[in-house]
């Protein structure tokens, strides 16, 4: 038997007609119509004025168009920007400005925000275009219309450059180096090779949130590298979800603790009314999982719900639902790619068990803070980097987070960063202190809360913090903003103007247990 090329571009020169994609509204796209429509926007991209290490930005829902731009970024050279669309238009304007991006690809149901972010980022109209209508866009399609469907020339390995943020609260793109070769000289989906998940195999790829995220699109890209068909969700729906399982028989997904959280509370019923038997791998991260969550969902869907531990910059460690199982609480072990280091303050090792900073490095290449040296050399020792997370390394290797970032609240799998929140609130006239922190949300695990120290003349009250949440609101995408306001008469800081957060922050959380 003749084996299967692994590759996308090799996949669908081979086998043209093989369905290798459900959209959100169940069309089908085989292989070579994907194909030839990613070739068709290279070609309109270059037509563009793009070339080789140049950027372009999406602003779209999960479908068709953004697994295209991805192809499309892949084999031509170009840095793909995805922009999360919950954003407002002054945040996605930072993130186009600021990438360099000098093509704008938005769908009409993100209008305002995209139009905000390319009238901001000076993009003239020729280089915006819309999937649907956006005044002032010209059609996506004009991009493809009249295009080859034919493989572009001079095709080299492109990347994601995403986005993240970080305590100064201004995104930052993770840029990595462009090697200069063949896309089919990197195994761009080997990746899944490291969570068991093998190529072809009958596996079906089941996208349930959103694309602009980095690893959902990682698992998604790397799938349909290795011969997996994906289904894509647009919206997330608890029992949608189950439906998708049951009818496409999905394999494998990548999922966030929050998803479980709404599958559990579905009643009994409607859970047993679909067969998830076909899921070999529910792979979750981005957040923690309670304990009773994760057993509960091991106990309903069995030994295929899984977990690691990784950033956007980079990862990670991985735990099987065996080995959680044996070591309650671990997030796994280093990736075969990956190494792990825990760290004291003066850069120098720990033994197992003891606490300290985890950094990681990655063999397969490095990053940089796009026009930030200053962020990219203060996260590092030598090949090491850290996110700033706290945690241990036992005997084994296996690791176990103690703390997040200082300051990082997680809601729903989201990375929220609240120096940009304080920002917006120290904007407001009433606000003479700012301070936002994260505190338990049993389903989303945190939920924003802001303590303001009220500007003099101005009344602590009801009024003052309608005020302030509808100031957020003009200014903050929705789920960064803060669901409730406390007032304090004056912020716990030390001499040299530090704030004490964790005297604000600790009424709210129950007491962290000993190791």
């Amino acid at each position: 038997m003749t084996e299967r090329p692994t590759g996308f571009w090799a996949q669908a020169a081979a086998d043209p007609h093989r369905t290798v994609l459900t959209a959100p509204d169940g069309e089908r796209w085989t292989a070579g119509r994907l194909h030839a429509a990613a070739n068709q926007l290279v070609h309109g991209l270059r037509a563009a004025g793009l070339k080789r290490g140049d950027a372009f930005a999406a602003v779209l829902p999960n479908g068709a168009e953004f697994l295209t731009a991805h192809l499309a970024a892949t084999q031509a050279g170009f840095y793909l920007v995805p922009v999360n669309h919950h954003l407002v238009g002054a945040e996605a304007a930072w993130i186009v400005a600021d990438s360099g991006a000098r093509v704008l690809i938005a769908h009409e149901r993100f209008a305002d925000t995209a139009r905000a972010a390319a009238d901001e980022a000076g993009l003239p109209p020729s280089h915006r275009h819309a999937v649907g209508t956006i005044p002032g866009f010209r059609p996506y399609g004009e991009l493809l219309d009249g295009r080859p469907g034919t493989a572009p020339a001079d095709r080299t390995l492109g990347w994601v450059m995403n986005y993240t943020s970080g305590t100064t609260g201004r995104p930052r793109g993770i840029r990595r180096p462009l090697p200069g070769r063949l896309p089919e000289e990197t195994p761009l989906g080997g990746f899944l090779g490291i969570f068991g998940i093998r190529p072809f195999d009958g596996n079906v790829h089941l996208v349930c949130s959103p694309l602009y995220h980095t690893a959902v699109l990682q698992f998604a890209a790397a799938a349909l590298h290795i011969g997996h068909p994906l289904v894509l969700m647009d919206t997330w729906r608890a029992e949608e979800m189950l439906r998708l399982i049951e009818e496409h028989r999905c394999t494998h997904t990548h999922m966030v603790p929050t998803q479980f959280h709404r599958l559990l509370a579905l009643p009994d019923e409607v859970r047993a009314r679909y067969d998830v038997s076909s899921m070999r791998h529910a792979v979750h991260g981005a957040a923690p999982c309670p304990a009773q969550v994760k057993r509960a969902m091991i106990d309903w869907w069995g030994r295929c719900v899984e977990e690691y531990y990784a950033a956007s910059e980079g990862g990670g460690a991985f735990a099987t639902a065996e080995e959680w199982l044996k070591r309650p609480g671990t997030v796994g072990r280093a990736w075969p790619i990956s190494e792990l280091a825990v760290l004291d303050d003066d850069g120098n090792r720990l033994p197992p068990g003891e606490l300290g900073t985890v950094y990681m490095r990655m063999s397969t290449g490095g990053f940089r803070y796009h026009r930030d040296d200053a962020k990219t050399a203060s996260n590092r020792i030598g090949e090491f980097f850290t996110v700033g997370d706290l945690g241990v390394l036992d005997e084994d290797g296996y690791l176990f987070l103690r703390d997040r970032k200082i300051d990082l609240i997680i809601s729903g799998g989201v990375n929220i960063y609240p120096a940009e929140v304080e920002g917006v609130l120290l904007s407001h006239p009433g606000v003479a202190d700012a301070a936002v922190f994260g505190v338990p949300h049993a389903d989303w695990g945190e939920e924003v809360k802001a303590v303001v120290e009220p500007a003099p003349g101005r009344v602590p009250g009801a009024a003052l913090a309608a005020d302030l949440l509808a100031h957020c609101e003009e200014r903050l995408a929705g789920y960064k903003r803060p669901r409730s306001v406390d007032f304090i008469g004056s912020m716990p800081r030390d001499p040299n103007g530090k704030l004490y957060k964790r005297h604000l922050r600790a009424p709210h959380w129950p007491p962290t247990p000993p190791h």
